[in-house]
C-alpha cells in the first residue's frame, strides 16, 4: 500500500509538469524523493544545498501554489537536504525540518578500479607533465579567455553556467558529478568546460585541473597500447582532481577506448573527483556507447545549452567588442545579431570580417558595409534565416516598433504584421509551427496555420497586399 505522502507528492508533480518544460522538470523534479507528511506538512528529499537553493530561487510559487491546492490553506513543504556521502562524519540535516537519525547518502554504484600497483607517477610518460620537476606538473589546456567573465548569461544556458558555477565552488562535491554539457555545434559548451575550470583553478590553485580533447585521449591511449604503459596513462588520468574531457561523443564504437575511460570515470568519481563532459547530443541520442558507461553519464546533471536569443546574441557581441575595446555603431551590432542566430562562432567570425574589411580598406564601419559583409557571409554559410531578423524586417517595412509583434493588441495593421512573420517563418525557416507561435506573441499552432492562410487568401485577392508580400520576400532574400 503506498503512503499517503507519496501519493500527494505524486499528485503534485503531475501539476508542476504542466507547468514548465519537461528538461527542466527532469532535471529539479525527478530526483526528488518525498519523506513524510505529518500535520499538513510534506517534507521531500533534495540531493543538495544547491538543489535546495535552485527550488527556492526559481520555483517557489509554484510549489507553494501546488501544495495549497493539495494539502489547503495550511499547507507547508519542508525539505530534507542530504548531505554528500564524500564526508566520512556526515550526518543529514534538513531546512525548517528536525534532523532525523536515517543516514542520508547517494546511492551510487561501485565499481572496483583497476590494478595500478605497477606505476609510478613521476615516470609516467605523458605529453602534459613537465619534465625535471619533483613534484608534477600538469598543463591544464585551459584557454584563459574562455572564463565566466566572458560567458554571458542568458535563458538558453542558464541552467548549465550555474551548475558550473557550483562546481567551481565545490568540485566533486555536488550533485553534478559528472556534468555533461550538449548542444550543437558554436553555442558555447568548450567556453563553458573551459570557464569551470578556469574557476576551479583560481578558488583551489593546488587542484590539478585538466581539459583534453576526446580526439587527443583517444590517440594517447593508443600510444600507451603501442609502447606498453597503459597503466601509467590510467595512473597518470587518475591523479586529476577536476577533468574536462571535450566532445565525448568521439568514443562511440571504440570499446577498447570505453573500457579504459570506464575505469577512470569509477576510479574519479568515487574519490569525489570532477566529471565534466561536453557532447553534440544528449545522453539518450549517444549511439554506440556501452550501457555501463552511458548509465554514468546520466548520475550527475545533463544540461543542454540552446540557441541564444536576440538580446543575449547582442549581449554577446557588446562584450566583446568592449573586452577588445573596439566601438560600433549599434545598428551593426543589432543586424549581425538578427542575420546570424544559430551559432554564436559564425556570428563572431563575421564581426571579425567586418573589422578586418573595415581596417583593410580605411572604411568607417556602416550598416551598408555590415549589410555587404554579412549578407556575404550568411550566404556563404548557407544559414537559414531566423524568426527574429523576419519580425525586424516586416516590422521596420510597416515602420511599426519590433514589440508591437508580440503584444497582445488586436489593431488590424498589427495583426497583419504578426500574420505576416508567421507565414514567413514558416516559408524561411525549418521551425515548427509551435515554435513560431512561441516567437510571435505566444500563439499556439493553430493561429499560425490561420495566419498563413490568411495571407494566402490575401495575396490572391488583394493587388495591394501582394505587393507587400513580394517586396518583403525580396528583402528577407537580399
Amino acid at each position: 500500500m503506498r503512503k499517503k505522502h507519496a501519493e500527494v507528492w505524486e499528485r503534485c508533480l503531475k501539476v508542476i509538469k504542466d507547468n514548465i518544460p519537461f528538461q527542466s522538470y527532469k532535471t529539479w523534479f525527478e530526483p526528488i524523493e518525498p519523506v513524510s507528511l505529518e500535520d499538513d506538512v510534506l517534507t521531500i528529499q533534495v540531493p543538495s544545498q544547491f538543489f535546495y537553493e535552485w527550488l527556492e530561487e526559481h520555483y517557489i510559487g509554484l510549489l507553494k501554489k501546488t501544495i495549497k491546492k493539495e494539502l489547503g490553506s495550511s499547507g507547508r513543504l519542508e525539505y530534507s537536504v542530504i548531505m554528500d556521502s564524500a564526508y566520512s562524519d556526515a550526518r543529514p540535516y534538513s531546512v525548517n525540518y528536525p534532523t532525523t537519525d536515517k543516514k542520508a547518502t547517494k546511492n551510487n554504484p561501485v565499481s572496483m578500479p583497476i590494478d595500478l600497483s605497477k606505476g609510478n607517477a613521476r615516470d609516467i610518460l605523458n605529453p602534459f607533465i613537465i619534465p625535471g620537476l619533483k613534484k608534477i606538473k600538469v598543463e591544464s589546456q585551459l584557454v584563459e579567455t574562455y572564463s565566466f567573465d566572458n560567458f554571458i548569461e542568458g535563458d538558453c544556458n542558464r541552467l548549465a553556467r550555474s551548475a558550473g558555477w557550483a562546481i567551481s565552488e565545490n568540485p566533486g562535491k555536488t550533485a553534478f558529478n559528472p556534468l555533461l554539457i550538449y548542444s550543437a555545434v558554436g553555442l558555447g559548451k568548450t567556453h563553458l568546460a573551459h570557464a569551470i575550470g578556469l574557476q576551479v583553478k583560481n578558488n583551489f590553485p593546488d587542484k590539478t585541473v585538466l581539459y583534453v580533447k576526446t580526439d587527443q585521449f583517444i590517440n594517447q591511449y593508443i600510444d600507451s597500447v603501442r609502447n606498453n604503459n597503459q597503466n601509467d596513462f590510467i595512473h597518470f588520468y587518475q591523479m586529476i582532481d577536476v577533468l574536462i574531457m571535450d566532445d565525448i561523443q568521439f568514443v562511440a564504437g571504440k570499446e577498447k577506448t570505453q573500457d579504459v575511460f570506464f575505469h577512470i570515470f569509477n576510479h574519479l568519481h568515487q574519490n569525489n573527483r570532477q566529471i565534466i563532459l561536453t557532447s553534440d547530443k544528449p545522453p539518450v541520442e549517444l549511439k554506440g556507447m556501452e550501457p555501463r558507461l552511458l548509465s554514468r553519464f546520466k548520475w550527475g546533471l545533463a544540461a543542454d545549452l540552446q540557441v541564444p536569443d536576440l538580446e543575449t546574441r547582442i549581449a554577446i557581441l557588446q562584450n566583446k567588442l568592449y573586452k577588445d575595446g573596439i566601438e560600433m555603431p549599434y545598428e551593426v551590432i543589432e543586424y549581425l545579431a538578427y542575420s546570424i542566430s544559430t551559432n554564436i562562432r559564425e556570428m563572431e567570425g563575421a564581426l571579425i570580417s567586418i573589422l578586418a574589411q573595415s581596417t583593410l580598406n580605411k572604411k568607417a564601419i556602416t550598416l551598408e558595409l555590415a549589410k555587404q559583409m554579412i549578407d556575404k557571409f550568411v550566404k556563404n554559410s548557407t544559414r537559414e534565416i531566423s524568426i527574429d531578423y523576419i519580425q525586424k524586417v516586416v516590422c521596420d517595412y510597416f515602420s511599426l516598433p519590433l514589440e508591437a509583434i508580440n503584444s497582445k493588441t488586436r489593431k488590424r495593421e498589427i495583426v497583419q504584421a504578426r500574420q505576416l512573420a508567421m507565414f514567413f517563418s514558416k516559408k524561411h525557416t525549418k521551425n515548427s509551427l509551435a515554435t513560431i507561435g512561441l516567437h510571435c506573441g505566444n500563439k499556439d499552432h493553430a493561429t499560425v496555420l490561420h495566419a498563413c492562410r490568411t495571407v494566402n487568401n490575401l495575396v490572391e485577392t488583394d493587388k495591394r497586399f501582394r505587393v507587400y508580400v513580394e517586396e518583403i520576400d525580396k528583402k528577407l532574400k537580399l
